[in-house]
């Protein structure tokens, strides 16, 4: 018997559906801790040995390219004569490599680094000071001698005829050369004597341990 009081089944409530719509896919990208500066340098169209011309340039990109293609291409020996390193044109992955490269590929390969200080080198790092840990037999940084009448400038010496020269160290203008034996060793003359009277830094040994 059916009981008229009994509490009624309450109807099911229809809620309206909720329609949803697919951004579609998407990716999260998350800063490389592998990138760095210089990865993406590309260097100068210039044969070591094989071109003349005198390249002028003003711009650091211009400069950076052609220490570049003159690291990439020694095959013997570079030489660095620089104030403080120039974190801005040696401080670059391409150039750390194209220096282990030449180091690697015979044990009588040099690359000899001359400074006026390494102060800022060792405090905020640099890629050549690390490369030079690894090494240190055929990569050495030295100081240039406080007493020493150095010309102020700056330059890179490849081989016997490569040359990247900024006369004035604090301006990024300068002139690159890619086969001009005289200049390279008068340039190399110049290092060598410097070299000579150099100091070992205490801040580049306190690095090194």
């Amino acid at each position: 018997m059916h009981d008229v009081n009994a509490p009624q089944d309450e109807p099911e409530s229809t809620l309206p559906a909720i329609e949803f719509q697919s951004p579609g896919r998407f990716s999260v990208h998350n800063p490389s801790t592998t990138t760095s500066p210089g990865d993406s340098d590309e260097p100068a169209p210039f044969i070591l040995g094989a071109h003349s011309a005198v390249e002028r340039f003003e711009h650091p990109d211009q400069a950076r390219a052609h220490a570049l293609a003159l690291c990439q291409q020694a095959r013997r020996s570079l030489c660095l004569y620089s104030v403080d390193l120039d974190p801005w044109l040696y401080h670059r992955s391409a150039i750390q490599q194209a220096c282990s490269v030449l180091l690697l590929a015979n044990p009588r390969n040099q690359v000899r680094i001359l400074v006026r200080d390494a102060t800022r080198a060792v405090k905020e790092g640099h890629r050549l000071l690390t490369l030079s840990r690894k090494l240190s037999s055929n990569l050495t940084i030295r100081k240039l001698h406080p007493d020493y009448p150095a010309e102020d400038v700056a330059f890179l010496l490849a081989d016997d005829y490569g040359l990247l020269l900024r006369p004035d160290p604090a301006q990024y203008a300068g002139l690159a050369l890619y086969h001009d034996v005289q200049r390279v060793r008068l340039r190399q003359n110049q290092f060598d004597q410097a070299w000579q009277t150099s100091l070992t830094d205490p801040d580049l040994r306190s690095f090194l341990l």
